[in-house]
């Protein structure tokens, strides 16, 4: 699965800063993008209505404002673990030609927002994709000085599951999408860089303590990024199995985007029921801050007790 030798971390390599969070001997920091627009919520989520997200008194007031509506972030997480420098999820990109207009032909300073966590583009080692949607996927690339997009960090595995891959490949795609895969999945694969992974039900072991864990519903192939310490502590990234937290309580609410919504529902129960009661920290591809926390049993479903980050 390997392209290439692995980069080692070396004296070039940026400084890192302090963490956002630490399990066990796993770093783990988060990379804003961008809040989402308030309307995220409401399209994404179209059962999570106010009345619903206010009866749960305990969304407030991190992760939704006092009308209910759902606060949504787009942000990766850049991770040491075993050694290497990875990045989970990429986010939307800059200059991007998108349908969604919250999406369109953005400016941030993400990348420099990763450097400054000690991630530059040469050093990352490692880059996981939980899925191939365009707010997942959009820094795998970078343009190039012709103009062409090329792949952002050069020296890493990209790696998604395979069934997520050939799920696309076989699939009618509109023409916003065709773009999206021009210019952010296209470009890694024409580079030799896109490694696709079997995940069995037990999931796959990719690097020492990271493991890709199947949770289809949003897409066939959409995986969990669980991570492991060696002194035994776990954290659990969920890609957009979970997109925010109102799902703890209601697992039935799902995407307007999912492609099978009872495979989505019934992952969500399975995870969450895996997940309660113990010290696993949640940390959640869409969640605002605090973004992290640990899922509890709550009545007769969950809700997430924050963890905020260190910093």
């Amino acid at each position: 699965m390997m392209n290439g030798s692995t980069p080692q971390v070396g004296e070039s390599a940026a400084p890192f800063t302090r963490a956002d969070w630490t399990v066990g001997d796993i770093d783990i920091h988060r990379i804003e993008e961008i809040p989402l627009p308030p309307t995220t919520g409401p399209w994404l989520l179209p059962a999570a209505t106010a009345d619903v997200v206010g009866r749960q008194t305990w969304l407030s007031p991190d992760f939704a404002d006092p009308e209910g509506v759902p606060y949504l972030h787009s942000q990766s997480f850049a991770l040491r673990v075993g050694g290497l420098r990875v990045l989970v999820d990429t986010g939307i990109g800059n200059g991007r030609t998108r349908a969604n207009p919250a999406w369109h032909d953005l400016r941030t300073d993400y990348l420099e927002r990763l450097a400054a966590a000690g991630f530059t583009p040469d050093t990352v080692d490692l880059v996981v994709l939980t899925h191939l949607h365009t707010d997942h996927v959009g820094w795998n690339t970078t343009a190039g000085t012709d103009g062409a997009w090329v792949p952002t960090f050069p020296a890493a595995r990209y790696v998604t599951s395979r069934a997520e891959r050939e799920f696309w490949a076989g699939y009618d795609m509109d023409e916003p999408r065709r773009q999206m895969f021009r210019d952010s999945v296209h470009p890694v694969e024409d580079a030799g860089l896109l490694d696709l992974v079997d995940v069995p039900a037990e999931g796959a072991e990719i690097a020492p303590g990271l493991r890709l864990l199947p949770t289809p519903g949003h897409t066939p192939g959409h995986v969990a990024v669980e991570l492991s310490s060696g002194g035994g502590e776990t954290a659990l990234i969920t890609g957009d199995c979970i997109h925010h937290p109102v799902q703890f309580a209601h697992p039935a609410i799902g995407s307007c985007v999912d492609t099978d919504p009872e495979q989505a529902e019934a992952t969500r129960h399975a995870l969450l029921d895996s997940l309660a009661g113990t010290d696993t920290l949640v940390l959640g591809t869409h969640f605002p801050p605090p973004t992290a926390g640990r899922v509890v049993r709550h009545g007769s479903a969950y809700r997430l007790t924050p963890v905020p980050s260190a910093r």
